[in-house]
């Protein structure tokens, strides 16, 4: 994906839906998630998330507006976690909303995967 480009085929405003829009800060790629991350728009967040060919990948998950997520998002997250890790690189989530937050807590995400409060803080090294 090239910097400013947005993936799923529709607004995020439609119930059930995922959009991506990403940006690129010094080197980091940022992820402006938006909707429900489930089974069906898991294939979304999944692409947005690939970086082949990328030495030591950073990426930050701004998910702020994310309504919803369920056992597919998780498994997605975990698994670029460790795709990112074994590349030298890694994962953050940024500004996730309190119900998202909830239920990466529930599971034990946070503890596996770098949460932070904003995305000026999954920024900074």
């Amino acid at each position: 994906m090239s910097e400013g480009e947005k993936t799923g085929a529709e607004p995020a405003a439609q119930a059930g839906q995922l959009t991506v829009a990403t940006t690129t800060a010094d080197g980091i790629r940022i992820l402006t998630l938006s909707g429900e991350i489930d089974h069906h728009t898991g294939d979304t967040l999944r692409q947005a998330l690939d970086t082949p060919d990328t030495p030591r990948p950073r990426i930050v998950a701004d998910m702020q507006q994310v309504t919803f997520m369920d056992s597919s998002g998780i498994n997605i997250l975990i698994h670029a976690h460790n795709t990112l890790s074994e590349a030298g690189g890694w994962l953050r989530l940024a500004d996730t909303s309190e119900s998202v937050m909830r239920t990466l807590s529930l599971v034990g995400i946070d503890t596996l995967i770098d949460c932070r409060e904003t995305l000026h803080q999954a920024l900074s090294t």
